[in-house]
C-alpha cells in the first residue's frame, strides 16, 4: 500500500517531467475575462475557424501534474472541434491553489453550488456560451482524475447545465473533505454506502431532472485511482435516473466492455466503460487519428474523445437522441450491433455485474 508522501513524491516527479505547460502546438488561447471567479483558476479555449451555426460546447478537465494545453495535446479533443464545428473549453488550475495542479475535487469551499471552482467553471461557460452563441442544450464536461472529479462536481452542482459528461478515473461526488479522506478514497478505503452517495448527489442542488447522461471511464489495472470509485460513480448516480442496477446491457469490445443502464423513459442514461489491464489516465487511440501518447495518455486502440463525442452527438455515427430542449440529456449510444445479454435483478448490485461482465470477456479472472 502507497503512503500518502509517496503518492505526493511520484506527482511531484511526474510533474518535473511533464510537458511544457503550452507545447508549441497548442491551440488554446485565453478565454478573457469570465466573472468573479472564487475559484482562482484561469480558463482556455478553442474555437474552430469553422463553427456549426449553434454548436455544442465541451468542457475538458487536465489531471494533477497536467496543464490544460498538456490535455489538449494528448486528448485529441480540439482535433475532432476543427473537423465538427463546436467549441472546447478548458479549465485549468494553478499552482497558487494546488501545487500538482490538481483540481480540488474534495474541498468543501470549492465543491459547492455557487462557490470556489465550481462556481469559476460555471462562469467560464456562462461567458463562452454568450460569446460563441453556444447552444445550451449541447453542454458537456469530461475530465481525468482529479479533472473527472472535479467533472463529477460539476454535474452534481450544476446537473441542468450539462447534457452529458464523462468521467475517466475519477471519484464520487462528496466522499472526501479533507486531504487524508482523499488519498483514502483513491486507493477504494471508506467509500460511502449506496445510500449515502446518492443522498449527496441529489442535496448537492435543487434539480428535480431531467438529468445528464453519464459515462464512467476505468482502467482495470488503475492503482493511483481504483476501479472501486468508477462503480461507486455508477452507484451514485443509479438513482437520479432511476434505472435497474441489475437490468445492464453488456457489449464486449476488443480490450474494453461497456455496460449500459437505461432509465424509465429507454434512453441510455449510464455508461461504465472498463478498458482492460489500463493505468491511470486517458484512453486514446493514436491510430485512429484523435490523441497522442504522453503522461497519463494512454494508447489503447480505444479513443474515450471520440466515444464520448459520438454518444452526445456532436460526430456522427452512433445513434442519436430524440431533439431536446435544455436539462433533457441528449446524445446516446447505440449498441444494436452489440452481443447483448441481461443481467438478473438478483445479479448482487454494480459490483458484482462488472466483474462478471469482465470475467466472461477474459478482462478478469
Amino acid at each position: 500500500m502507497r503512503s500518502m508522501s509517496d503518492t505526493l513524491a511520484r506527482l511531484a516527479k511526474l510533474r518535473a517531467v511533464q510537458q511544457p505547460a503550452w507545447p508549441s502546438t497548442s491551440k488554446l488561447v485565453d478565454l478573457g475575462p469570465f466573472g468573479s471567479n472564487p475559484g482562482m483558476l484561469e480558463a482556455r479555449i478553442h474555437v474552430p475557424s469553422e463553427l456549426a451555426e449553434r454548436p455544442g460546447m465541451v468542457i475538458v478537465l487536465h489531471g494533477c501534474a497536467q496543464t490544460a494545453a498538456a490535455y489538449e495535446h494528448g486528448s485529441g479533443w480540439s482535433r475532432l472541434a476543427d473537423e465538427y464545428g463546436f467549441v472546447v473549453l478548458y479549465p485549468q488550475q494553478t499552482t497558487q491553489n494546488n501545487a500538482n495542479t490538481c483540481f480540488n475535487w474534495f474541498v468543501p469551499g470549492d465543491i459547492r453550488r455557487g462557490e470556489g471552482e465550481a462556481l469559476s467553471i460555471r462562469q467560464m461557460i456562462d461567458t463562452a456560451v454568450k460569446f460563441h452563441h453556444i447552444d445550451p442544450a449541447r453542454i458537456f464536461v469530461t475530465g481525468l482524475s482529479a479533472g473527472g472529479a472535479m467533472a463529477n462536481v460539476m454535474l452534481a452542482t450544476y446537473p441542468g447545465v450539462f447534457a452529458g459528461g464523462a468521467v475517466i478515473a475519477g471519484l464520487p461526488y462528496g466522499c472526501a473533505s479533507t486531504v487524508p479522506e482523499a488519498f483514502n478514497r483513491m486507493r477504494g478505503h471508506g467509500l460511502p454506502s449506496r445510500a449515502k452517495l446518492q443522498s449527496r448527489l441529489r442535496l448537492a442542488s435543487d434539480h428535480d431532472g431531467p438529468w445528464p447522461a453519464i459515462s464512467v471511464w476505468h482502467g482495470t489495472g488503475d492503482n493511483t485511482v481504483v476501479p472501486s470509485n468508477g462503480q461507486s460513480i455508477v452507484t451514485q448516480w443509479q438513482g437520479v435516473h432511476g434505472v435497474d442496477p441489475g437490468d445492464a446491457s453488456i457489449h464486449m469490445g476488443e480490450g474494453h466492455t461497456i455496460i449500459s443502464w437505461k432509465n424509465p423513459q429507454g434512453i441510455v442514461a449510464i455508461e461504465h466503460i472498463a478498458i482492460a489491464g489500463m493505468g491511470h489516465g486517458t484512453p486514446i487511440d493514436v491510430a485512429g487519428g484523435y490523441g497522442r501518447s504522453a503522461p497519463y495518455m494512454l494508447d489503447v486502440g480505444f479513443s474515450s474523445t471520440l466515444h464520448s463525442a459520438r454518444s452526445w452527438g456532436l460526430t456522427p455515427s452512433f445513434e442519436k437522441r430524440n431533439p431536446r430542449t435544455v436539462d433533457i440529456p441528449s446524445g446516446t449510444t447505440s449498441l444494436s450491433a452489440a452481443k447483448v445479454v441481461r443481467p438478473q435483478a438478483e445479479a448482487g448490485g454494480i459490483q458484482k455485474i462488472i466483474e462478471d461482465a469482465l470475467r466472461s470477456a477474459g478482462l478478469m479472472k
